[in-house]
């Protein structure tokens, strides 16, 4: 700023010296005025001189150094200083050029970096929750979005866990800070869920990561059950055939009508006996699913008399069907096979209660669905996440097949599902919500998942 000044006031003093000697006033025609103007001259000549000296070597490099702090300032990294042919001042203006070359080359660097990792997100099939520090969601990528049931990401956020309904929310509520824990799902889905954080500009960021296991859990569990199965199957049968013998031969000595009649019976347990073990090795070879397009409104309204009769006097059956079309791709047997099963665990439900209930089975086309409703006794919390597991049951002397069959026919058909009793209005509820049909698997890709997590291959 200065050196403006300085050099405004030399700039100002040339132009009065060349101003007098233009004018040329009557005294300059003397002797003495003529030594003034040759002296006026001179001052004129060297304050010139001066100037360009000053604008060559300190305001062209001050220029230059002004022009490149407002590029920068102005984040332009495709404009360049142009040399203004003067040394020092051309230095600068490479030195700056070269600055502005590699602050680009990092700003376009960053950019794809950040757009790569954008793409890895948004793809990822591990659910990914980025939390500013109050808890609020920052960002959600598509998978997280799915789990947490929400579709648009407007809807998430700035929402905290505690707002969101379903049972991924409190689980990773519940997950330590910079740890990981596997959690089973009411859905049958078995989740890890790990809570980290990143440091950006010196904070710690929390953030969240769901990645679903349930396919190799699900592959691991029936292999598991598959190779106990068939050891058990294979040791009884074998027992039982040798008792049945002995028991054969023995009947054919004995004239006695009651020894006759004891063995009889003992023979007729055994029987049941292998009948028994069969069908538990019999559960794991679920037959492939043959889809095809499906009218829901039309088979549940024909399955309406046999689930009548399965309810009994325990419940009365509702059916509510969609007042415009259904359609999936299904298997019919598989399916009925599939309501069933839950028709029936709604009225053992209610049967607990001491009371007549009430099933009601309804159908939706928008997303195609399946609901089926009771008000009977409810699910525990404690029982949520295994609900689906090979062997559990809440009731006395179940089995533990029959919700296990169920979640392999639904994953045969690519459904999403839900089983869970609503607090606030105490109804359980098994929901079936099946792919569009452009979008549904074939016999063969259905026939693939089965392959890939049932065990039956080494069951024979």
């Amino acid at each position: 700023m200065r050196a403006k000044w300085i050099f405004c006031l030399l700039a100002l003093w040339t132009v009065a010296i060349a101003a007098v000697l233009y004018l040329q006033p009557a005294w300059l025609t003397s002797a003495g005025g003529m030594r003034l103007a040759a002296i006026a001259a001179a001052a004129t000549a060297v304050p010139g001189v001066l100037l360009y000296n000053m604008y060559m070597s300190l305001l062209r490099p001050i220029s230059a150094v002004t022009g490149g702090m407002e590029l920068i300032r102005a984040q332009d990294f495709n404009s360049r200083l142009v040399k203004v042919g003067q040394h020092d001042a051309d230095r600068l203006v490479g030195m700056f050029n070269r600055i502005i070359d590699r602050l680009k080359d990092e700003r376009l660097h960053s950019i794809e970096q950040e757009h790569f990792l954008q793409l890895l997100i948004n793809t990822s099939p591990v659910g990914i929750a980025i939390f500013d520090f109050d808890g609020r969601i920052t960002l959600a990528n598509p998978s997280m979005r799915r789990y947490l049931g929400i579709k648009n990401e407007d809807d998430i956020v700035g929402r905290t866990l505690e707002d969101m309904a379903g049972d991924i929310a409190p689980a990773i509520s519940a997950t330590p800070m910079r740890s990981s824990r596997t959690v089973r799902l009411s859905n049958t889905n078995v989740v890890r869920i790990s809570r980290l954080d990143f440091m950006e500009k010196g904070f710690s960021r929390p953030y969240v990561l769901v990645e679903s296991l349930t396919d190799e859990v699900m592959k691991a569990e029936k292999e598991a059950y598959g190779k106990v199965i068939r050891l058990i199957a294979h040791e009884v049968n074998n027992t039982i055939a040798g008792v049945n013998s002995m028991l054969e031969t023995l009947g054919s000595i004995l004239v006695e009508d009651d020894l006759v009649e004891a063995i009889e019976s003992c023979r007729e347990r055994c029987g049941s006996m292998s009948g028994f073990i069969t069908a538990y090795a019999d559960v794991v070879k679920i037959p492939n699913a043959r889809l095809e397009k499906v009218d829901l409104n039309k088979r549940i309204s024909i399955l309406v008399p046999f689930l009548e009769g399965l309810a009994g006097n325990y419940a009365d059956i509702r059916v509510e069907t969609s007042d415009k079309e259904a359609f999936a791709m299904a298997d019919p047997v598989l399916l009925e096979q599939v309501l069933v099963n839950i028709v029936k665990n709604s009225k053992e439900s209610i049967e607990l209660t001491g009371r007549r209930g009430c099933i009601t089975v309804k159908v939706s086309s928008s997303p195609t669905s399946v609901t089926v409703s009771d008000n009977g006794a409810g699910i525990d919390e404690s029982a949520d996440g295994n609900l689906f597991t090979p062997f559990f049951s809440t009731k006395k002397g179940g089995q533990g097949l029959g919700l296990m069959m169920v979640g392999d026919i639904l994953r045969q058909h690519g459904c999403r599902f839900d089983l869970r009793t609503d607090s606030g209005n105490g109804l359980t509820v098994f929901e079936i919500v099946f792919p569009p049909v452009n979008q549904a698997f074939t016999s063969t890709e259905a026939s693939a998942m089965l392959s890939s997590t049932s065990s039956s291959d080494a069951l024979g």
